[in-house]
Protein backbone atom coordinates (compact mmCIF):
# COMPACT_ATOMS: atom_id res chain seq x y z
CA UNK A 1 0.00 0.00 0.00
CA UNK A 2 1.49 3.91 -0.97
CA UNK A 3 2.76 5.32 2.42
CA UNK A 4 1.30 8.80 1.44
CA UNK A 5 -1.86 7.90 1.94
CA UNK A 6 -0.76 6.47 5.18
CA UNK A 7 0.11 10.77 5.67
CA UNK A 8 -2.55 12.20 8.59
CA UNK A 9 -3.89 15.94 8.33
CA UNK A 10 -4.87 15.52 12.86
CA UNK A 11 -6.56 19.23 12.79
CA UNK A 12 -6.98 22.81 12.25
CA UNK A 13 -6.73 26.06 14.10
CA UNK A 14 -8.34 29.63 13.16
CA UNK A 15 -6.42 32.07 15.00
CA UNK A 16 -6.67 36.01 14.79
CA UNK A 17 -3.40 37.42 12.53
CA UNK A 18 -1.17 39.63 15.46
CA UNK A 19 1.77 40.96 14.88
CA UNK A 20 4.44 42.31 17.26
CA UNK A 21 7.67 40.47 18.22
CA UNK A 22 8.29 38.95 21.23
CA UNK A 23 10.80 40.89 23.08
CA UNK A 24 14.33 38.86 23.61
CA UNK A 25 13.80 38.69 27.83
CA UNK A 26 10.88 36.90 27.01
CA UNK A 27 11.97 34.44 24.14
CA UNK A 28 15.07 33.37 26.06
CA UNK A 29 12.74 32.50 28.85
CA UNK A 30 10.55 30.34 26.55
CA UNK A 31 13.64 28.47 25.35
CA UNK A 32 14.59 27.74 28.97
CA UNK A 33 11.21 26.45 29.90
CA UNK A 34 10.14 24.34 26.42
CA UNK A 35 13.50 22.26 26.52
CA UNK A 36 13.16 20.35 30.32
CA UNK A 37 9.09 19.80 29.32
CA UNK A 38 10.09 18.31 26.04
CA UNK A 39 13.17 16.67 27.65
CA UNK A 40 10.03 15.40 30.40
CA UNK A 41 7.59 14.14 27.63
CA UNK A 42 10.43 12.37 25.80
CA UNK A 43 11.55 10.87 29.34
CA UNK A 44 8.22 9.84 30.74
CA UNK A 45 6.03 8.75 27.08
CA UNK A 46 8.74 9.11 24.18
CA UNK A 47 9.34 11.17 21.53
CA UNK A 48 6.32 9.73 19.39
CA UNK A 49 4.06 10.45 22.32
CA UNK A 50 5.76 14.05 21.68
CA UNK A 51 4.81 14.14 17.94
CA UNK A 52 1.64 13.51 18.30
CA UNK A 53 0.95 16.37 20.96
CA UNK A 54 2.40 18.25 18.22
CA UNK A 55 -0.10 17.39 16.20
CA UNK A 56 -3.19 18.13 18.50
CA UNK A 57 -3.97 21.96 17.83
CA UNK A 58 -5.30 22.55 21.11
CA UNK A 59 -2.09 21.09 22.96
CA UNK A 60 -0.39 23.34 20.37
CA UNK A 61 -2.19 25.87 22.33
CA UNK A 62 -1.87 25.28 25.34
CA UNK A 63 1.74 24.97 25.41
CA UNK A 64 2.19 28.24 23.59
CA UNK A 65 0.17 29.59 26.32
CA UNK A 66 2.00 28.27 29.17
CA UNK A 67 5.24 30.05 27.69
CA UNK A 68 3.98 33.23 27.83
CA UNK A 69 2.78 33.91 24.06
CA UNK A 70 -0.50 35.65 23.35
CA UNK A 71 -3.20 32.88 23.93
CA UNK A 72 -5.08 33.34 20.47
CA UNK A 73 -2.53 34.92 17.93
CA UNK A 74 -0.90 33.72 15.00
CA UNK A 75 2.31 34.71 16.58
CA UNK A 76 1.39 31.55 18.21
CA UNK A 77 2.68 29.27 15.90
CA UNK A 78 5.56 31.04 14.71
CA UNK A 79 6.79 31.65 17.83
CA UNK A 80 6.27 28.30 19.48
CA UNK A 81 7.83 26.43 16.45
CA UNK A 82 10.95 28.67 16.31
CA UNK A 83 11.35 28.02 20.27
CA UNK A 84 11.29 24.82 19.34
CA UNK A 85 13.27 24.71 16.65
CA UNK A 86 16.28 26.40 18.81
CA UNK A 87 15.91 24.59 21.77
CA UNK A 88 15.53 21.46 20.01
CA UNK A 89 18.34 21.23 17.13
CA UNK A 90 21.20 22.19 19.35
CA UNK A 91 21.09 18.63 21.38
CA UNK A 92 18.85 16.74 18.82
CA UNK A 93 21.53 13.87 18.41
CA UNK A 94 20.91 13.09 22.30
CA UNK A 95 16.89 13.54 21.82
CA UNK A 96 16.43 11.86 18.61
CA UNK A 97 14.54 14.96 17.53
CA UNK A 98 15.07 17.20 14.75
CA UNK A 99 12.73 20.48 13.79
CA UNK A 100 12.98 22.08 9.93
CA UNK A 101 11.43 24.98 8.17
CA UNK A 102 9.58 27.63 9.42
CA UNK A 103 8.71 30.65 8.60
CA UNK A 104 9.21 32.32 5.19
CA UNK A 105 12.51 31.73 3.49
CA UNK A 106 13.07 29.88 6.40
CA UNK A 107 10.12 27.15 4.72
CA UNK A 108 12.06 26.93 1.83
CA UNK A 109 15.02 25.40 3.08
CA UNK A 110 12.69 22.47 4.69
CA UNK A 111 13.50 19.99 1.69
CA UNK A 112 17.72 20.73 2.08
CA UNK A 113 17.28 20.13 5.97
CA UNK A 114 15.60 17.09 6.04
CA UNK A 115 17.80 16.22 3.76
CA UNK A 116 20.58 17.00 6.22
CA UNK A 117 18.83 14.74 9.17
CA UNK A 118 18.70 11.91 6.74
CA UNK A 119 22.58 12.12 6.08
CA UNK A 120 22.70 12.15 10.03
CA UNK A 121 20.09 9.58 10.79
CA UNK A 122 19.91 7.40 7.85
CA UNK A 123 16.70 7.91 7.64
CA UNK A 124 15.56 8.41 3.96
CA UNK A 125 15.96 12.09 3.53
CA UNK A 126 14.27 12.19 -0.07
CA UNK A 127 10.96 10.82 1.41
CA UNK A 128 10.95 12.87 3.88
CA UNK A 129 11.46 16.09 2.18
CA UNK A 130 8.32 14.44 -0.27
CA UNK A 131 5.86 14.16 2.43
CA UNK A 132 6.63 17.57 3.02
CA UNK A 133 6.45 19.14 -0.02
CA UNK A 134 3.38 16.81 -0.41
CA UNK A 135 1.43 18.39 3.33
CA UNK A 136 1.96 21.66 2.01
CA UNK A 137 0.82 21.44 -2.16
CA UNK A 138 -2.45 19.81 -0.24
CA UNK A 139 -2.99 22.88 2.36
CA UNK A 140 -1.83 25.58 -0.03
CA UNK A 141 -3.06 24.19 -3.70
CA UNK A 142 -5.12 21.18 -3.34
CA UNK A 143 -7.67 22.79 -0.26
CA UNK A 144 -8.64 25.68 -1.73
CA UNK A 145 -9.92 27.75 1.64
CA UNK A 146 -8.62 30.88 0.91
CA UNK A 147 -5.32 30.61 2.86
CA UNK A 148 -1.88 30.65 1.41
CA UNK A 149 0.82 29.39 3.40
CA UNK A 150 3.77 31.10 4.42
CA UNK A 151 4.96 29.14 7.52
CA UNK A 152 6.15 25.20 7.17
CA UNK A 153 7.82 23.54 9.87
CA UNK A 154 8.68 19.48 9.75
CA UNK A 155 9.49 18.15 12.98
CA UNK A 156 11.07 14.21 12.57
CA UNK A 157 12.46 11.91 14.94
CA UNK A 158 15.27 9.48 14.65
CA UNK A 159 12.50 6.62 13.75
CA UNK A 160 10.75 8.34 11.26
CA UNK A 161 8.21 9.40 12.59
CA UNK A 162 6.95 13.46 12.39
CA UNK A 163 4.74 16.17 12.70
CA UNK A 164 4.19 19.14 10.26
CA UNK A 165 2.98 22.23 11.64
CA UNK A 166 1.98 25.17 9.12
CA UNK A 167 -0.05 28.04 8.59
CA UNK A 168 -1.48 30.64 5.95
CA UNK A 169 -2.76 33.40 5.83
CA UNK A 170 -6.28 34.88 4.60
CA UNK A 171 -6.37 36.98 1.54
CA UNK A 172 -9.18 39.40 2.69
CA UNK A 173 -10.81 38.10 6.89
CA UNK A 174 -7.75 39.04 9.30
CA UNK A 175 -7.44 35.43 10.02
CA UNK A 176 -4.53 32.94 9.82
CA UNK A 177 -5.18 29.00 9.77
CA UNK A 178 -3.17 26.46 11.28
CA UNK A 179 -2.98 23.00 10.04
CA UNK A 180 -1.33 20.25 11.75
CA UNK A 181 -0.08 16.72 10.33
CA UNK A 182 1.11 13.33 11.40
CA UNK A 183 2.40 10.28 10.28
CA UNK A 184 0.63 7.73 12.82
CA UNK A 185 0.68 4.88 10.63
CA UNK A 186 3.86 5.31 8.73
CA UNK A 187 5.95 2.19 9.39
CA UNK A 188 9.41 2.63 7.73
CA UNK A 189 11.49 5.51 5.79
CA UNK A 190 14.17 3.50 4.57
CA UNK A 191 12.15 1.88 1.90
CA UNK A 192 11.91 3.18 -1.35
CA UNK A 193 8.55 5.62 -1.79
CA UNK A 194 6.48 5.77 -4.52
CA UNK A 195 7.13 9.50 -6.34
CA UNK A 196 4.28 12.06 -6.28
CA UNK A 197 4.41 15.62 -8.05
CA UNK A 198 1.83 18.11 -7.86
CA UNK A 199 0.95 20.72 -9.54
CA UNK A 200 -1.21 23.84 -9.58
CA UNK A 201 -4.90 23.26 -11.64
CA UNK A 202 -7.51 24.64 -9.77
CA UNK A 203 -6.45 22.10 -6.74
CA UNK A 204 -5.97 18.91 -8.79
CA UNK A 205 -3.15 17.18 -8.90
CA UNK A 206 -1.32 17.06 -12.25
CA UNK A 207 1.12 14.59 -12.81
CA UNK A 208 1.83 11.39 -10.38
CA UNK A 209 4.31 9.85 -12.40
CA UNK A 210 5.13 6.44 -10.57
CA UNK A 211 3.28 3.46 -12.24
CA UNK A 212 2.30 2.51 -8.56
CA UNK A 213 1.03 5.25 -7.47
CA UNK A 214 -2.84 5.01 -8.33
CA UNK A 215 -3.73 4.77 -4.54
CA UNK A 216 -1.62 7.81 -3.75
CA UNK A 217 -3.15 9.32 -7.03
CA UNK A 218 -6.98 8.39 -5.97
CA UNK A 219 -6.16 9.47 -1.98
CA UNK A 220 -4.90 13.53 -3.09
CA UNK A 221 -7.76 13.67 -5.87
CA UNK A 222 -10.51 13.19 -2.91
CA UNK A 223 -9.15 15.72 -0.79
CA UNK A 224 -8.73 17.61 -3.64
CA UNK A 225 -12.57 17.41 -4.60
CA UNK A 226 -14.08 17.53 -1.60
CA UNK A 227 -15.31 20.86 0.14
CA UNK A 228 -13.28 23.28 2.16
CA UNK A 229 -15.88 22.75 5.08
CA UNK A 230 -16.45 18.88 5.02
CA UNK A 231 -13.08 18.31 5.54
CA UNK A 232 -12.47 20.94 8.15
CA UNK A 233 -15.73 19.60 9.76
CA UNK A 234 -14.12 15.71 10.12
CA UNK A 235 -10.91 17.43 12.15
CA UNK A 236 -10.30 18.56 15.59
CA UNK A 237 -11.10 22.21 15.03
CA UNK A 238 -9.90 24.72 17.32
CA UNK A 239 -11.35 28.31 16.80
CA UNK A 240 -10.44 31.09 19.34
CA UNK A 241 -12.07 34.26 19.53
CA UNK A 242 -10.93 37.90 17.41
CA UNK A 243 -10.83 39.47 20.83
CA UNK A 244 -7.63 39.73 22.68
CA UNK A 245 -8.79 39.72 26.27
CA UNK A 246 -9.92 36.37 28.30
CA UNK A 247 -13.22 36.04 29.15
CA UNK A 248 -14.79 33.56 32.27
CA UNK A 249 -16.42 31.91 29.44
CA UNK A 250 -12.92 30.99 27.68
CA UNK A 251 -11.49 29.50 30.60
CA UNK A 252 -13.03 26.21 32.80
CA UNK A 253 -12.85 27.78 35.81
CA UNK A 254 -13.38 24.51 38.05
CA UNK A 255 -10.03 23.11 36.72
CA UNK A 256 -8.78 26.79 37.17
CA UNK A 257 -9.80 27.05 40.68
CA UNK A 258 -8.72 23.78 41.96
CA UNK A 259 -5.51 24.24 40.99
CA UNK A 260 -5.18 27.49 42.74
CA UNK A 261 -6.40 26.05 45.87
CA UNK A 262 -3.70 23.09 45.43
CA UNK A 263 -1.10 25.96 45.00
CA UNK A 264 -1.91 27.31 48.54
CA UNK A 265 1.08 26.55 51.20
CA UNK A 266 -1.38 24.88 53.62
CA UNK A 267 -2.53 23.15 51.09
CA UNK A 268 1.00 21.83 50.02
CA UNK A 269 1.93 20.49 53.54
CA UNK A 270 -1.00 17.90 53.68
CA UNK A 271 0.21 16.25 50.72
CA UNK A 272 3.38 13.97 51.53
CA UNK A 273 4.21 13.74 47.79
CA UNK A 274 4.57 17.39 46.96
CA UNK A 275 6.89 18.16 50.45
CA UNK A 276 9.77 18.31 48.06
CA UNK A 277 8.12 21.16 46.07
CA UNK A 278 7.99 23.09 49.85
CA UNK A 279 9.27 26.40 49.29
CA UNK A 280 9.03 27.02 45.74
CA UNK A 281 5.74 29.36 46.87
CA UNK A 282 2.10 29.68 45.96
CA UNK A 283 2.56 31.44 43.06
CA UNK A 284 5.27 29.37 41.75
CA UNK A 285 3.42 26.39 42.64
CA UNK A 286 0.49 27.73 40.30
CA UNK A 287 2.53 27.66 37.51
CA UNK A 288 4.45 24.41 37.94
CA UNK A 289 1.05 22.89 38.28
CA UNK A 290 0.03 23.86 34.74
CA UNK A 291 3.67 23.35 33.13
CA UNK A 292 2.62 20.15 34.80
CA UNK A 293 -0.62 19.49 33.07
CA UNK A 294 0.85 20.37 29.58
CA UNK A 295 3.55 17.46 30.06
CA UNK A 296 1.59 15.01 31.29
CA UNK A 297 -1.89 15.74 30.73
CA UNK A 298 -4.13 13.70 28.33
CA UNK A 299 -6.21 15.23 25.21
CA UNK A 300 -9.11 16.09 26.60
CA UNK A 301 -7.32 18.79 29.52
CA UNK A 302 -6.64 21.27 26.71
CA UNK A 303 -10.36 22.06 25.46
CA UNK A 304 -9.33 25.37 27.46
CA UNK A 305 -5.94 26.84 26.03
CA UNK A 306 -6.93 30.30 27.59
CA UNK A 307 -6.15 28.44 31.10
CA UNK A 308 -2.80 27.99 31.13
CA UNK A 309 -2.12 31.85 30.16
CA UNK A 310 -2.52 31.72 33.90
CA UNK A 311 1.28 30.40 34.58
CA UNK A 312 2.92 32.75 32.83
CA UNK A 313 0.94 35.59 31.46
CA UNK A 314 1.51 37.22 28.02
CA UNK A 315 4.14 39.49 26.93
CA UNK A 316 1.43 42.11 26.27
CA UNK A 317 0.22 41.94 30.07
CA UNK A 318 -3.31 39.56 28.79
CA UNK A 319 -4.39 38.73 31.43
CA UNK A 320 -1.75 39.61 33.27
CA UNK A 321 2.20 40.96 32.28
CA UNK A 322 4.64 37.93 32.99
CA UNK A 323 5.81 37.62 36.02
CA UNK A 324 9.29 37.27 35.81
CA UNK A 325 10.63 35.78 38.87
CA UNK A 326 8.28 32.69 39.14
CA UNK A 327 9.24 31.86 34.95
CA UNK A 328 12.70 31.46 36.19
CA UNK A 329 12.23 29.75 39.27
CA UNK A 330 9.67 27.38 37.01
CA UNK A 331 12.46 27.39 35.15
CA UNK A 332 15.38 26.44 37.78
CA UNK A 333 13.13 23.68 39.30
CA UNK A 334 12.06 21.91 36.19
CA UNK A 335 15.92 21.76 35.14
CA UNK A 336 16.49 20.54 38.08
CA UNK A 337 14.05 17.94 38.00
CA UNK A 338 15.10 16.54 34.47
CA UNK A 339 18.94 16.74 35.40
CA UNK A 340 18.38 14.50 38.77
CA UNK A 341 15.95 12.77 36.72
CA UNK A 342 19.11 11.68 34.30
CA UNK A 343 21.09 10.56 36.78
CA UNK A 344 18.73 8.42 38.62
CA UNK A 345 17.18 10.54 41.37
CA UNK A 346 13.66 10.59 39.98
CA UNK A 347 11.78 11.94 43.37
CA UNK A 348 11.45 15.42 42.74
CA UNK A 349 10.28 14.44 38.64
CA UNK A 350 7.50 12.04 40.73
CA UNK A 351 6.45 15.61 42.38
CA UNK A 352 5.90 17.07 39.54
CA UNK A 353 3.69 14.55 37.98
CA UNK A 354 1.77 14.68 41.42
CA UNK A 355 0.78 17.78 41.11
CA UNK A 356 -1.52 17.51 38.06
CA UNK A 357 -3.01 14.30 39.11
CA UNK A 358 -3.68 16.23 42.89
CA UNK A 359 -5.18 18.89 41.00
CA UNK A 360 -7.59 16.96 38.91
CA UNK A 361 -8.31 14.65 41.58
CA UNK A 362 -9.18 17.76 43.61
CA UNK A 363 -11.52 18.71 40.41
CA UNK A 364 -14.28 16.36 41.79
CA UNK A 365 -16.55 17.95 44.14
CA UNK A 366 -14.56 21.36 43.73
CA UNK A 367 -16.86 24.42 43.26
CA UNK A 368 -15.37 27.89 42.74
CA UNK A 369 -16.80 30.85 43.26
CA UNK A 370 -16.42 32.13 39.60
CA UNK A 371 -15.02 35.30 40.57
CA UNK A 372 -12.99 35.41 37.38
CA UNK A 373 -12.58 39.17 37.38
CA UNK A 374 -10.92 38.93 41.28
CA UNK A 375 -8.40 36.83 40.04
CA UNK A 376 -7.30 38.72 37.05
CA UNK A 377 -7.42 42.04 39.61
CA UNK A 378 -5.30 39.89 42.26
CA UNK A 379 -2.49 38.91 39.30
CA UNK A 380 -2.63 42.52 38.23
CA UNK A 381 -2.41 43.90 41.79
CA UNK A 382 0.50 41.32 42.65
CA UNK A 383 2.22 41.49 39.29
CA UNK A 384 5.01 43.71 40.57
CA UNK A 385 6.10 41.68 43.52
CA UNK A 386 6.82 38.78 40.68
CA UNK A 387 9.12 40.47 38.63
CA UNK A 388 5.95 41.65 36.40
CA UNK A 389 7.09 42.25 32.98
CA UNK A 390 5.77 42.87 29.29
CA UNK A 391 6.25 45.03 26.13
CA UNK A 392 5.38 48.08 27.91
CA UNK A 393 7.89 47.64 30.86
CA UNK A 394 7.93 46.41 33.96
CA UNK A 395 5.04 46.67 36.31
CA UNK A 396 4.91 49.52 38.94
CA UNK A 397 3.10 48.84 42.34
CA UNK A 398 -0.79 49.32 42.38
CA UNK A 399 -2.78 50.45 45.28
CA UNK A 400 -5.91 48.26 45.32
CA UNK A 401 -7.75 45.88 47.99
CA UNK A 402 -7.15 42.08 46.85
CA UNK A 403 -10.20 40.45 46.38
CA UNK A 404 -11.53 36.92 47.44
CA UNK A 405 -10.98 33.72 44.91
CA UNK A 406 -12.17 30.78 44.79
CA UNK A 407 -13.70 28.11 47.21
CA UNK A 408 -13.02 24.49 47.62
Amino acid sequence: MDKFLKMKRSGTADLLLHGGAVPTWLFNRMKQLALPMVETIIEEKGKEDFLERLSDPFWFQSFGSVIGMDWNSSGVTTTVMNVLKQSINPVSKQLGLYVCGGKGKQSTRTPHELLEVGNKTGLDGNHLAKCSKLSAKVDNTALQDGYNLYLHSFVVSDTGRWSVVQQGMHKSNGMARRYHWHSESFKSFVEEPHSAVCGKNQGAILNLVHKEALPTKKGILEIANEHPDKILKELPHLLVPVYHHIKPKDVDMKRLGSILWLAQENEIQRFEDLLLLKGLGPRTLQSLTLVSEIIHGTPSRFSDPARFAFAHGGKDATPFPVPTKVYDETIGTLRITVDRAKIGNTDKLKAVKKLTQLAQKAERGFTPNTNFDALVKKENEESHRYGGRSIYGFVKPQKSKQLSLFEG
